[in-house]
């Protein structure tokens, strides 16, 4: 997590550094942050560029971390972030683009990808801006990838609620394949979310014990599915109860418990078929890469859609439950003929489910359904997403 958005005031930091604003710009319309009370570099100064990119490099080269996260994008590519009308000064256009810190940005991630063949530089942007994950040369801020914010504060949203509500907020999981390709997203469960008084991702579930084990291994299933990579926060993978602390271990001794065990056992069985599913990584920045299979099934809290891997027309589907209904002979349309295999169930026994599942698969049938040729009935288990591999 690199942060060069703001710096802390305190006097033995960079601050007034040699009695001056020497990284910082004089004008605290400028200079000072007013949300979090600190410094804002001045990306105009050669110098102040220089450190940074040179910070960066530090971390890439010498320690060889894979990427960088920048906070706080948004903060630094206008001048009006969190000021009221009065409290910032327009560039030299009248705009409110920084087009110092564009300029930087830029910069940095050419000097950086090119120093670091291979590294991921991802930005964490909370506005619409466009282009943040596009080559500089293509007029983008030249960034790897992309937090989507959106999609993890509404399926958060979603998350949290008692399902019998869920029905009401369905749009919060179908609205963010609107706009899934126009950049090249990470779909993160994150430190913000895990601290100060937010609760530990599986305390947000609700219901009692087994019903939070059963939707976080849902979420987890779903999130591996869905177009976009992957970020979830230590300690998600074994179910951590308490919020996050910089000043203690994770709760090891909570794989004591078999809820826990079997969680890291789903979160394990998840990166391994994964790695070995193209249909479910190729394609994630290109609507190629998915099908809506149901899409508009909200009193059942339901959705199902098929992920595709272009290169082979190898193809997964992904039908998930997020209810505590069983559904008996629950009909999904498919795209064509054959055997269905089941290849992933967060139901299953061995990840602490109720086992309920399809014997191994399905076999389609030439019934028509929502408008695909071929349809499935499955045996749904209630809070649980399943995988088949398609013929």
């Amino acid at each position: 997590d690199w942060v060069p958005a703001h710096f802390p005031k305190d006097e033995f930091s960079l601050g007034r550094f040699d009695g001056t604003a020497l990284f910082e710009h004089a004008d605290p319309r400028q200079g000072d942050h007013p949300e979090w009370g600190t410094y804002i570099f001045n990306y105009g100064r050669a110098e102040v560029r220089n450190f940074l990119t040179a910070s960066a490099l530090y971390w890439l080269g010498e320690f060889h971390a894979d990427g960088l996260r920048v906070d706080a994008v948004a903060s630094m590519i206008y001048l009006d972030y969190a000021r009221r009308e009065g409290e910032w000064i327009p560039n030299a256009f009248g705009g409110r683009e920084n087009l110092d810190a564009i300029s930087f940005i830029k910069k940095l991630n050419q000097d950086v990808y090119r120093l670091n063949p291979g590294i991921m530089m991802i930005a964490e942007e909370s506005t619409a801006w466009t282009g943040v994950s596009r080559p500089v040369f293509m007029g983008g801020l030249g960034f790897g990838f992309k937090w989507d914010m959106g999609w993890m504060h509404d399926t958060l949203e979603y998350f949290t609620l008692d399902p019998i509500y869920r029905r009401y907020h369905h749009r919060d999981l179908t609205f963010g394949l609107l706009y899934a390709w126009s950049e090249n997203f990470v779909l993160p469960l994150s430190h913000d979310e895990v601290v100060h008084g937010k609760r530990a991702m599986l305390a947000k579930m609700p219901g009692d014990r087994w019903r939070q084990f059963a939707n976080q291994r849902a979420l987890f299933a779903y999130m591996w599915a869905r177009s976009g990579k992957k970020l979830i926060f230590m300690g998600q993978e074994i179910g951590q109860w308490r919020e996050w602390d910089h000043d203690s271990s994770l709760d090891w001794n909570l794989l004591d418990y078999p809820d826990h065990r079997e969680l890291q056992v789903l979160v394990r069985d998840l990166n391994r078929i994964y790695r070995d599913e193209p249909a479910l990584w190729e394609a994630d920045t290109e609507p190629a890469g998915f099908r809506w299979l149901d899409a508009d099934d909200a009193d059942s809290n339901m959705i199902a859609f098929m992920r595709v891997a272009p290169s082979t027309s190898r193809r997964i589907v992904c039908v998930c439950n997020f209810s505590p209904v069983l559904r008996h002979r629950f009909r999904i349309g498919v795209p064509g003929p054959g055997f269905y295999r089941e290849i992933l169930n967060t139901d299953s026994a061995a990840y602490g489910g109720s086992n309920v599942g399809n014997m191994g698969g399905v076999q389609a049938a030439a019934i028509p359904w929502r408008g695909f040729s071929h349809s499935i009935a499955i045996e749904m288990p209630p809070l649980a997403v399943i995988w088949f591999s398609v013929p």
